[in-house]
């Protein structure tokens, strides 16, 4: 007998939980594209989706995915040969800067690791080196989604002006906006891209792509740019049609609305706030059930962590064995292992992520905490006793 009727729990690292008014604001037929409700709608999530983003400048929309919004950014910001300088701390870092070397750009990168964040000390030598400022762009992840590392974007801002390099930084904040604290303009950021389906609570299909006008000003002329691509359009359209070179993403356009009112009526603090404390009540249960087997975190340090998504070990091939009979036998899917390993190699199979972005609260968290309780057991996997205390604990603190 499985105990996996019912609805199935999505607990990957995105696409995340849809809300039901975002499902149900979809659920209509198509609208007039020329004129009327769509129109004014759209031109009423610019100024929302910058306030999300925390920036006064520009915002150009897209119907495309995560890598789409890379090779977007990219194209949007250098030429054929400009230099760009990639801080990696994994998985999706690399394939940033694997979209910017097929475009002909002379990629440099500074390796962190899988399991650290960027270490603003070493981007600053990294810059203070490149005497005729032949790196164009700065580029990182906000929280890659493989590792979970949430790394320091206002730091790595404050090692950029202290050698005073006219660098473009540019961050990638797609497993991170609407979940992590982000500050676009606060910290100093030039391009920021994201997506619909993780903390902005959309199902996939739509990419933003937020830039300055110092961005906007080192773009101009570059000979990457495509009709398509082109942001400068799509940030300062006439008609609807022009935000997205055709055809709107309408049905999307309605459930990002619903989104986006969600958000903004929580309050983007209290929004962060409400994922720091969910985070760490995983974090709480993570460390209980490490104390009496084989469990640990990808990021030893707390600070460093994302509060979107949690990367854990078990060793091989225990993390896939785990996730395998939570799908089968209780209706939950966690995350795949991302980056650490061949496919099919036991490193892989031993690593797993929790997604824990956008429409979550404290009944889903310890849902899964029991679940996963459940799963240790009936797999004969070693853990410590008390994880579910140990996260009400925490929850029962903030409320």
């Amino acid at each position: 007998m499985s105990l996996a009727n019912g609805r199935h729990y999505l607990a990957i690292p995105g696409p995340s939980v849809i809300p039901d008014p975002v499902l149900q604001a979809m659920h209509r037929p198509a609208p007039n594209i020329y004129t009327g409700e769509l129109v004014e709608l759209t031109h009423g999530l610019v100024p929302d989706l910058k306030t999300i983003a925390g920036t006064k400048e520009h915002v150009a929309m897209y119907i495309t995915n995560g890598h789409g919004l890379w090779e977007a950014s990219l194209t949007n910001m250098i030429s054929r040969g400009d230099k760009v300088l990639v801080c990696l701390t994994g998985n999706f870092g690399h394939g940033w800067a694997d979209v910017a070397r097929r475009l002909g750009a002379d990629v440099e990168t500074i390796e962190f690791g899988k399991h650290a964040p960027v270490d603003p000390a070493r981007l600053e030598e990294a810059l203070r080196a490149d005497k005729d400022h032949k790196i164009k762009v700065v580029m990182t992840v906000h929280v890659d989604t493989a590792t979970s590392v949430r790394n320091d974007v206002a730091a790595m801002r404050k090692a950029i002006d202290a050698v005073g390099h006219p660098a473009v930084f540019a961050v990638d904040c797609i497993a991170s906006l609407g979940c992590d604290r982000f500050e676009m303009d606060n910290w100093g950021v030039d391009v920021m891209i994201a997506a619909s389906q993780k903390g902005l609570m959309t199902p996939p299909g739509m990419g933003f792509v937020w830039f300055s006008e110092k961005a906007r000003v080192v773009g101009n002329g570059n000979d990457l740019r495509t009709p398509y691509w082109d942001w400068e359009t799509r940030a300062k359209p006439v008609h609807l049609y022009e935000y997205f070179d055709g055809t709107p993403p309408t049905h999307h356009l309605y459930g990002l609305r619903q989104a986006v009112d969600m958000i903004l009526d929580e309050g983007l603090e209290n929004v962060w706030e409400r994922h720091a404390t969910l985070a760490r009540a995983y974090w709480a249960a993570v460390d209980t059930w490490g104390q009496g087997g084989n469990l640990r975190f990808n990021i030893a340090e707390p600070e460093y962590r994302s509060h979107a998504v949690t990367t854990l070990s078990l060793g091989g091939p225990d993390g896939t064995r785990l996730r395998e009979w939570m799908t089968e036998h209780l209706g939950i899917t966690l995350g795949i292992s991302l980056g650490f390993g061949e496919i099919g190699s036991d490193e892989a199979a031993g690593y797993f992520r929790i997604g824990h972005m956008g429409h979550i609260n404290a009944h889903m968290v310890l849902g899964i905490i029991g679940a996963m309780e459940t799963a240790f057991t009936a797999l004969q996997i070693p853990h410590g006793t008390g994880a579910s205390r140990a996260a009400a604990m925490v929850l029962a603190e903030r409320v």
